[in-house]
Order: structure tokens, then sequence, then C-alpha cells
């Protein structure tokens, strides 16, 4: 199969013969025609695999051969993205795509300023990718119409619920002209998403080309378990170990992040990290070194782990689990990309092991563990499995107490350093999934 034989017209498949494709991937083979078609659609496939071509290409046909000319502060299409540095990857292909077809394409997000954003969409354009907050900035100071808008996309909009972007989405809704097409792509779909597209989408075409929320074969997983307080220290040691060139780190908060990166830095290890608190220009700025190989170590929150697209990352390490399972498919996703191999590699401490618990039983897999001597762990962290389970090592049986000429003495209790309780579950944070109100209720 080739991208002609899926009906794709010579503009853009002389971009995709520029750009070095040659063989559509199975989310693309599938979604292209529907999306052709006019179905709306809902479509999972692993991170890596093509998703941004699957939508980008037939809607940039579509609205090349349909529909009048954009009006002033309007846009035809429209690509929601949970993420700044999403919503930038996906303008520049988007780009990329349409460089010899004669469309205008824009991205707006926050962060930076609003006014020349607002100047930029007066001549309105074919194709806006945008954040959820700013593009309702936009529509409230009048700068953005939707009237004439034919195709909504969501672009992982499991990873805009995490963020807490369902009363943003519910807004959006009621701004958006009822007759439209609408396509859901993500590399996870929860029941909440679920739930959101049976809101969203007319009679939808449902794809997916790979089984529910695994993670690509190409990527070599595995835990060493440690204390957290030597996390920092193990990693240091591994890097040198291995004689790491390149690595994506994930920490769970902003504060690890600052504090990991200056703790390598005070090594003299060239590290730089983004996160929310940081100016998008100089997260822009870490992302651009790091691809161009002038940054080592790269270390993010999960506000990195969609819209990252490093050519031959060979290394993925989550210093941290995340919170939400579901994000540790696309973290180790930026690795082992467009049919490449990669690694992944998880610290883990003892109370990590119900979050360790919660990945394993989603990806339906138990994770190898790999002992780094010198830095086993004093608190044990229990064994895991795919079913979910966390196993408990039996308790040793107490010594009995034993009495000498002097009389009895008290030995106290004796317990197992593998008898430490891991911490409490996890609570996975309450996602709130919008409800849109179609119409007034029937009386029964």
């Amino acid at each position: 199969m080739t991208f002609a034989t899926l009906g794709l017209i010579e503009p853009l498949l002389r971009a995709l013969e520029t750009l070095g494709y040659q063989t559509p991937t199975p989310v693309q083979a599938q979604a292209i025609p529907a999306v052709l078609a006019g179905r709306d659609l809902m479509a999972a496939a692993q991170t890596g695999t093509g998703k941004t071509a699957g939508f980008a290409l037939p809607l940039l046909q579509l609205l090349t051969m349909e529909g009048p000319k954009v009006a002033a502060n309007s846009a035809r299409a429209l690509i929601l993205c949970p993420t700044r540095e999403l919503a930038e990857q996906v303008h520049a292909s988007v780009a990329e795509y349409a460089q010899h077809l004669p469309l205008t394409t824009y991205a707006v997000y926050g962060g930076v300023s609003i006014n020349p954003q607002m100047m930029k969409l007066r001549k309105g354009v074919d194709i806006l990718v945008a954040t959820p907050g700013r593009l309702i900035d936009l529509f409230r100071q009048n700068a953005l119409k939707l009237n004439q808008l034919q195709t909504l996309v969501l672009d992982e909009a499991d990873r805009m619920l995490d963020l807490g972007f369902s009363e943003e989405l519910a807004n959006i809704y009621r701004m958006l002209p009822k007759k439209r097409q609408t396509l859901l792509f993500s590399a996870t779909f929860s029941d909440d998403i679920r739930l959101l597209a049976g809101q969203m989408l007319n009679d939808p075409l449902s794809i997916e080309v790979s089984p529910r929320n695994v993670a690509a074969n190409t990527v070599k997983q595995w835990v060493v378990p440690v204390d957290k307080k030597r996390k920092a220290e193990l990693f240091v040691h591994l890097m040198r170990k291995g004689r790491w060139k390149q690595v994506l780190v994930f920490a769970k908060t902003r504060n690890g992040v600052d504090a990991l990166v200056d703790k390598l830095q005070g090594l003299g290890i060239n590290a730089d990290g983004i996160h929310g608190d940081k100016p998008q220009a100089t997260r822009q700025r870490a992302l651009d070194r790091f691809k161009a190989s002038e940054v080592q170590i790269l270390v993010a929150t999960d506000v990195a782990a969609r819209g990252l697209d490093i050519e031959d990352l060979p290394l993925v390490v989550n210093f941290d689990l995340p919170i939400v399972a579901e994000d540790y498919i696309h973290r180790i996703g930026r690795t082992g990309r467009a049919g490449n191999t990669g690694e992944a590699i998880s610290l883990v401490c003892a109370d990590e092991v119900n979050m360790l618990s919660a990945i394993e039983m989603l990806t339906r897999q138990t994770l190898t563990r790999k002992m780094e001597p010198d830095f086993e762990p004093e608190h044990r962290v229990p064994d895991t499995d795919a079913s979910g389970q966390v196993v408990k090592k039996p308790k040793k049986p107490k010594k009995p107490k034993t009495s000498g000429s002097g009389g009895k003495r008290n030995l106290g209790k004796w317990v197992d350093s593998g008898d430490v309780a891991p911490a409490e579950p996890s609570i996975k944070p309450v996602r709130k999934v919008p409800v849109f109100n179609t119409g007034p209720r029937k009386k029964k």
C-alpha cells in the first residue's frame, strides 16, 4: 500500500516524498480514507505511529477541495492540544504537509503575549492549532469566530482531562457549529474519553490498531528498586556506567525537576529542565538545545510527555513514576519511535509500589526488576505483577524469648526490613468528564 492508493492528492504526495514518507502506518491506512469520507472518528494507536499525519493529511485535502475561502478572524479547522509543546509540534507537521497547498496554518497557546496572535488571526487561518485556554481567551475577545468551522480534532483528549480541561472542553463545544466533522486521536482511550466521545461525535468509526493501553514493543523496559533518598545518586551512577549520551528524564514535580538539574549541573553534567513554571521561550530553547545534542540530560514534568518528537532518542528514565498510569505509556513513547528501538528505565522506591502496580496492570505486563549492586534499598519494594496485586513478603517468626540466670530479658520485637508497609495507595485524581447540553429533555 502507498499513500497514493489512499486517494491523496498530488501536492500532498509531493510533500510526503520530500519528507521521506514511503508507506502508510496502520493508523494512517485506516484513518485517512475514513476522514476523507467525512466520518467522525475515534482512533487509538501507540505513540510514534504517525497519528498526526493520520488526521492532518486528509484534513488538508478536504480543506483544499471543499468550502469557501476563510473569512477574517475565522478558522475552517481546529486542532486542540493539551500542551504548548504538542501544539507547536502538531503545527510544524501540518505546515510541512501543506507546503505545496494554498492554505494557511497557525498555532496559539498561553504563556506568550496574546496580541500578536490576535493580529495574525485578523486575516483568518485555514487550520488553527490551539490549547483550550488560549482558544477561549481569543474567542471571548472577539479575535476568533468559529461559525465557519468544518472540522474539530482533539489530539490527546485523555491528557486534556488529566490536566483539568473538562470545563474548557464543554465551553468550546458550545462555541462550535453543530454541523461539523469531529476526530479524536490518542495513544490511550480511558472510559472517560469514551464517554466524552459519545457526547461529541456522531456515529463515529472506531479504530484501534494496537492493543489498548499497551506500550510499543520497540521499547525495552525495566525497573531498578532504590531508596528514595538515593535516586539522584543512582541516576548519576547509571549514567556514568552506561555512558549515556542523550537522556530524557521525567520527574513528578516542578521542584523535583529543578533539584535534579541543580545536582547534575553541580557535578559538571550538561543538563536542563522544562516545566509549567518556566516561560514558553525558555522551555522551547531547552528543548531545541536537547534536540541539537547541546544538552545531554533534559529533565521534565509530564508537561513534556506529549509533543516531544526527537529522532533516535535512545533512552527515557522515569526518575519518579507518574501519578496517572496512562502517562507512563506516553513518557516511554518518546523513545522507540518510527520503528527504532529504545530503552525505558524506572527508578522505583517503596512508596511508589502502588503506582508501579497500576502501570503493570494497565500495560498487562510485569516489568523486569534489576538490582544495582551497592544500591539495594533498605526499604524493600514489594513484588507486583500484571494482575494489579502487591505481593507482601511473609513475616519472619518472632524469635522466642530466652531466660538466663539473671531472669527474663525483654529483647523487643523482631521486625524484618521487608515488613515495612508500602505507602497508602496513590489516589488517581478525579477527572470531570464534561457534560454537554444537547437540548431540552423530552417529558416522560
